[in-house]
């Protein structure tokens, strides 16, 4: 049995099976996801390595629920729901963990004052988890936690997070043994039940609507908007459960694709995506999708309720005109029964894009060369487009048909592009090598001395 480390005065280590009250949904799911993080090694490899610690081979990880620590004050109320410890050799690297299920969310006062019980404990970090999302672990998705001048980080998982590391490691046979394998089966069981209060995002907040009710009355969105700035949170929030909804589908890690300014400043970020929603009132989103032709792009346009996924891929140069190129990118596109599925060509200079529908250029090819025949493509954009409605401003209808048409883009035609290179070089021929030479001795026949034979007459 784990003993009760010394500088704790109360604590229970992690249970699979905790007693606890029938009401207590936190308890129940903190102490499942921490005591397999304990027994299953891959688990608590990667959920750790997601923090920036190492488990070695002979590291020991061990964790306790409802801990008051010896140096806390008497009167303080303040009982983290878990804390982890990381044993390597002499090194201890120790983390809080404060959870919220269901509908609750973190409060940036309460996880300021576990920064405080840390600092006071020699604790590393606070580890939080809760259904909001976040981009990146350290990218917490409280404003306040991240400006806090604290010196104490604090990371989080969002319990899908959580369940989307369980799911690939079950599916791409990351668990060898036998009964770690089960353990960690039974915990995704477990999660994708509706008593452990795990949920993905389902709703925009209902600044939506207002904003959305703005923008199609012509108003404009002041750089204070308040509105616009829960929205664009939300987004973000979407995006990160969209990123783990696709990593689901295709047994591998999805992530967003950030500029490096980006993930250093997520205040940044949130600046640069309010100026293109007022300018254009559009979100924006790229995900990376591991050995697929193009990153994602996703684009939610405000004014005309309408939501574009798409892929961009650069034209096969090996091939001369036009219509050989657009012919190649036609032959990788399987389906054209898509409604509002477009090729937009791009093209050299300042000529502006052109798009047609592919069932269209099926049709009739030579319609991508019509007001170019001067021209030749040298990039495509393959992308769905929707017209939403007024779907497009309801909370939950939006964030519905949002994550059916991404994934549908990519299964029906992002899986099937593959992206061009450039073809290897190639060892010449012993009949090219004997043209070649012929070539230069005839060429030396007519071109008269050199300087160099001159020079050997001069010696001569």
């Amino acid at each position: 049995m784990t003993t009760l480390p010394k500088y704790l005065k109360q604590g229970e280590a992690v249970r699979l099976f905790p007693v606890l009250s029938t009401t207590s949904k936190e308890g129940r799911t903190t102490a499942a996801v921490l005591a397999c993080l304990v027994q299953i090694e891959a688990l608590g490899s990667t959920l750790l390595q997601s923090v920036g610690q190492r488990r070695g081979k002979r590291s020991q990880i061990s964790a306790f629920t409802e801990v008051v620590f010896k140096n806390q004050p008497d009167r303080s109320e303040d009982r983290p729901d878990g804390f982890v410890i990381l044993k390597t050799g002499p090194r201890e690297w120790r983390a809080l963990v404060e959870t919220k299920v269901g509908n609750n969310t973190l409060q940036a006062e309460q996880i300021e004052r576990y920064r405080n019980l840390a600092k006071d404990n020699a604790i590393d970090c606070v580890i939080t988890i809760s259904n909001q999302f976040a981009t990146t672990p350290d990218a917490h998705p409280l404003e306040d936690v991240r400006r806090s001048r604290s010196k104490i980080p604090v990371y989080h998982w969002s319990w899908m997070h959580v369940l989307t590391t369980v799911e690939l490691l079950i599916n791409n046979e990351g668990v060898a043994n036998p009964e770690q394998l089960w353990l960690l089966q039974e915990l995704r069981r477990f999660l994708n039940h509706d008593s452990a209060g795990v949920q993905s995002f389902h709703r925009m907040p209902k600044e939506w609507s207002d904003l959305n009710r703005l923008i199609s009355s012509g108003g404009v969105i002041s750089v204070r908007s308040s509105e616009a700035q829960s929205v664009i949170d939300a987004w973000h929030q979407e995006t990160r459960d969209l990123s783990l909804i696709l990593s689901r589908l295709v047994d591998t890690t999805v992530r967003e694709k950030l500029p490096r300014k980006h993930i250093q400043d997520p205040t940044r970020r949130k600046k640069d995506e309010l100026t293109v929603l007022r300018d254009r009132h559009q979100l924006t989103s790229v995900l990376d999708i591991p050995n697929s032709a193009a990153p994602l792009d996703i684009v939610v346009d405000m004014k005309r309720r309408s939501l574009d996924v798409g892929m961009h891929l650069r034209a096969p140069e090996d091939r001369k005109s036009t219509k050989a190129r657009i012919n190649w990118l036609l032959r990788q596109i399987k389906s054209d029964a898509l409604d509002g599925l477009y090729i937009r060509l791009l093209w050299p200079g300042g000529s502006e894009p052109s798009q047609h529908l592919v069932s269209d250029l099926k049709e009739n090819v030579d319609l991508c060369q019509k007001g170019k025949d001067h021209l030749v493509v040298h990039g495509f954009q393959v992308f769905l487009s929707k017209r939403l409605g007024g779907r497009f401003t309801q909370q939950v209808n939006f964030i519905s048909d949002l994550e059916a048409t991404v994934p549908h883009f990519y299964g029906e035609i992002g899986s099937n592009l593959t992206a061009w290179k450039r073809p290897a070089p190639r060892i010449k021929t012993e009949h090219s090598l004997v043209d070649e030479s012929s070539a230069m001795r005839a060429s030396e026949d007519t071109r008269g001395p050199t300087l160099l034979d001159n020079r050997e007459e001069e010696r001569d």
